[in-house]
């Protein structure tokens, strides 16, 4: 049966039916690496539930243990019709080839990219179709990009459980010999314009137009033909300018009023309609105007938390669509209007409800540990295809290609080293010339649009002692050295960039209760709820307080594994109330604008001096009534 769910995996290029492959398939490990190919395997000895990964809980088998190779197979019927049918795969780790009925069909390298497959040559015209995989994910292989994903057996300091092979989704849906293939939607703001590219795949033919129809709700915006040209569209649709800010406003998005532009668009030949597709653009425009960030031509203070984006039972792959919608709305309620993704390229399904909810997102590579010439081919190539899969979305706002100088170890001494990251910087810049990057966020700054900052003392006192008024620019970038780094690298220095502090907090937090107590990780720890919302409160009014920030992110979301420092439990409920974190987090001088953003709190009072896992899990935080929960493919397993 085709899915019509609305949780379509690849949400700016949409079609009406697809089949979504996430569920029970067969599965083996291969620690010896002998098997060639799908008929080398004389039995499978699981069955797992994609999209989750065999080490957690969720996938049925929970196997946290070292294996390098894994095999996967399963069955699907598919309706025999006219034209072509597509293979995806949202995000298989490491490496991938990939077979359809005993016939091989593709690879791919990299652990966090989506990929696809014409699988249309090789389909049975009667009887089901066996799709199998095999991924490869070296456990110990420390010059891939792995980002929190830990090389020792077990997890330690700041390093997490292991996701290998399949752990987004997969699916397949059916094209005509000529196909939409790719959409690209970039705003000029400064126009009052928005970039389109549409790409046409399959059967080449002469003749063929694209049309796009831009609206927001009952207003037609767009409703234009352009030719395809080499199998390409390349234009820039004028939208009808009001002029004054107060209709132009209607149009902007922003995490305060996220308005999206949606967009369908029809491949046509001779009269004759050939494809069509869903997509949504938004006007939207980032910049860097001297010390400040810029949304929309204007400044704007970024509160941002540190967001790992792991689960306790299905690790890098969230339980459902809900979890992912969940995760924006309980950061906005905290008065954040933004997300450092942290040593993860998220799943789009989340990059969408940011867009729908109003939420910005700060995108960061995950990194490789090791420095080598294979090292950056690797994270290079794969860093190229994160930045194609999302630089649509409005909500993502800043491209950050290292941190803290993982897999550039090396960076204050050795020339290669400061190469690579000015090399990633100008590699973005250029292919997406539209929002600030950070070549290295935290320190031992070269080329970057943001002076970014991790100091994770947790004296407020000396936090504005060392970045307050009284401290001149040239003090700070020359005396001051949190975690002992330089700020900025000799022959980079400050030159008027934004300064944030991008990383401090991470207090942690634990029950008395929870077994694991003893062996929980933070940079401070709170001896009870109490005591982590006075230490919150007293950090945040701190750095709310510094003029010379243009932003912070705070350390961090929700507890991951050992790293109990979340404002949130794993299980997302709340530490402290909501509402108590928020005016923490917006600080003494929020402004009605700041305020305005949160949404309401869902009987947050009630949590006072109860025990917020119960009482949270009871309430219930989906409640943007607004927009309706849709299924999320990886809980829907019928085809």
């Amino acid at each position: 049966m085709l899915s019509q769910s609305a949780a379509y995996p690849r949400p700016q290029l949409q079609r009406s039916s697809w089949i979504c492959l996430n569920g029970p398939w067969k599965f083996t490990y291969d620690d010896a690496g002998q098997f060639i190919r799908p008929s080398d395997i004389d039995q499978w000895t699981h069955t797992i539930e994609v999209p989750f990964a065999p080490e957690s809980v969720r996938s049925g088998i929970a196997d946290t243990g070292f294996h390098k190779n894994c095999w996967y197979e399963r069955e699907f019927d598919l309706p025999a019709e006219e034209g072509g049918v597509l293979l995806h795969f949202g995000a298989v780790d490491y490496y991938a080839r990939v077979w359809v009925n005993g016939q091989f069909v593709g690879e791919h390298e990299g652990g966090h990219t989506p990929f696809s497959l014409d699988i249309t040559s090789v389909l049975n015209a009667n009887g089901p179709q066996r799709v199998t995989v095999w991924a490869e994910d070296d456990p110990q292989d420390l010059a891939k990009p792995r980002g929190k994903q830990d090389w020792q057996l077990e997890p330690h300091s700041i390093w997490y459980p292991r996701t290998s092979g399949i752990w987004q989704t997969v699916w397949a849906e059916r094209v005509p010999k000529t196909y939409i293939d790719r959409l690209r939607w970039t705003p000029h703001f400064e126009r009052w314009e928005i970039g389109f590219e549409g790409f046409v795949a399959g059967q080449r033919q002469n003749g063929l137009q694209l049309k796009v129809r831009l609206s927001v709700g009952e207003q037609l915006l767009v409703n234009d033909t352009y030719e395809v040209l080499n199998g390409e569209v390349h234009r820039r649709i004028a939208l009808s300018d009001p002029g004054i800010d107060d209709y132009r406003n209607e149009l902007l998005w922003s995490p305060e009023k996220p308005t999206l532009i949606d967009a369908e668009i029809q491949l046509w030949h001779q009269g004759k309609l050939l494809d069509e597709v869903k997509s949504y653009t938004a006007m939207r425009t980032v910049s860097i105007q001297r010390d400040r960030f810029m949304l929309n031509g204007r400044p704007y203070y970024l509160r941002l938390v540190l967001d790992q984006g792991y689960w306790p039972e299905t690790l890098m792959t969230a339980p459902s669509d809900d979890a992912l919608r969940q995760d924006v709305e309980l950061t906005k309620r905290m008065g954040f209007n933004g997300v450092r993704k942290h040593q993860k390229v998220e799943d789009p399904r989340f990059l969408y409800w940011a867009d729908v909810l109003g939420l910005l997102v700060w995108e960061e590579m995950p990194s490789a540990y090791r420095f080598s010439p294979k090292a950056v081919e690797r994270l290079t190539r794969e860093w190229t295809e994160v930045i194609e899969r999302d630089a649509s979305h409005p909500c993502v706002v800043v491209w950050v290609p290292f941190n803290e100088s993982w897999g550039v170890p090396d960076l204050t001494a050795t020339a290669a080293h400061q190469n690579c990251v000015q090399a990633l910087y100008h590699l973005t810049r250029t292919l997406d010339p539209t929002r600030p990057v950070i070549g290295n966020d935290g320190w031992e700054s070269t080329a970057t649009d943001i002076i970014a900052i991790h100091d994770y003392d947790n004296q407020p006192n000396r936090l504005v002692k060392r970045y307050g008024p009284e401290v001149k620019l040239s003090d700070l970038f020359e005396r001051q050295r949190p975690g002992g780094r330089m700020l900025t690298l000799d022959g980079y220095p400050h030159r008027g960039q934004p300064i944030m502090l991008t990383e401090f907090g991470g207090i942690a937090y634990a029950k008395r209760e929870d077994p694991a107590t003893d062996r929980i990780w933070g940079y401070v720890r709170s001896a009870n709820a109490a005591d982590l919302q006075m230490r919150y409160a007293a950090l945040l009014d701190a750095v709310n307080r510094v003029e010379m920030f243009s932003g912070f992110c705070y350390t961090q979301l929700t507890d991951t594994f050992q790293e109990a420092n979340g404002l949130l439990y794993a299980d997302r409920t709340p530490k402290i109330p909501l509402d108590i974190i928020a005016s923490a987090t917006l600080g003494r001088g929020e402004d009605e604008t700041a305020r305005a953003m949160l949404p309401p709190v869902v009987r947050t009072e009630w949590l006072q001096g109860q025990d917020a896992r119960s009482e949270a899990a009871e309430a219930g935080w989906s409640s943007v009534d607004s927009i309706q929960p849709v299924p999320y493919c990886g809980g829907n397993h019928s085809t």
